[in-house]
């Protein structure tokens, strides 16, 4: 069964030598989505989808439209919970429920996996390498679900971003979707490559049971 994705349509950009910067979205997908899709196909940006297996389930044409425009797409599991405190079956459940729900709209398997709250340990990790899936966290989180507000949330990613730095964001949170032109805008002026989790880590690999970035 085919993995996904082990490269991606941004092949031809390196990070090694230009200012590279992945925007990565949880808990989707959502009736926000294709607006953003929009933008990042206008744009010519891709980004990087955690999807909630639940949302999947509820939204499944928007999950094939963003494994179609190329952008990565990760395992956020099925609902959410946090993976610590719950049994290694329940939460292989929770990782494999997404992985067969992502593959039945899109044809491959994620090869990466993030926990949700970014909520882990050495045995969550274990058992996501264990399925063949790196971790994902990331170097700086907007709040946006908590901020909610445009100008804030802009204020946010500007504030964090980073060369080779993976930003956390929401595709639920309306406010973060409205924000995405000028945020794009604004990155782009500072010299931003904007691209997937992979291409961020072309050159260094992706290893199943270990965390990035």
């Amino acid at each position: 069964m085919t993995a996904l994705p082990a490269t991606d349509v941004q092949a031809e950009i390196n990070c090694s030598r230009v200012k590279c910067l992945a925007l990565t979205f949880d808990d989707g997908p959502s009736v926000y989505t294709p607006k953003l899709l929009d933008l990042l196909k206008k744009e010519r940006v891709k980004a990087t989808f955690f999807l909630v297996g639940a949302q999947v389930e509820k939204y499944p044409s928007i999950v094939r439209r963003e494994a179609a425009e190329g952008h990565a797409i990760g395992n956020h599991t099925y609902s959410h919970p946090s993976l610590p405190t719950l049994l290694d079956n329940e939460i292989l459940d929770e990782i494999h429920t997404t992985q067969e729900l992502i593959r039945q709209q899109t044809g491959k398997l994620p090869t990466m996996f993030r926990p949700p709250y970014g909520a882990t340990d050495d045995r969550v990790l274990g058992l996501a390498g264990s399925q063949d899936m790196s971790q994902v966290l990331w170097t700086g989180t907007t709040l946006d679900w908590s901020l909610r507000n445009v100008e804030k949330i802009k204020a946010a990613v500007l504030r964090l971003a980073k060369r080779d730095g993976v930003l956390l964001m929401h595709d639920v949170v309306p406010q973060t979707v409205q924000a995405m032109p000028a945020i794009i805008k604004e990155l782009k002026k500072h010299g931003y490559h904007l691209v997937t989790v992979p291409t961020l880590l072309r050159g260094k690999g992706m290893e199943a049971g270990v965390s990035y970035p």
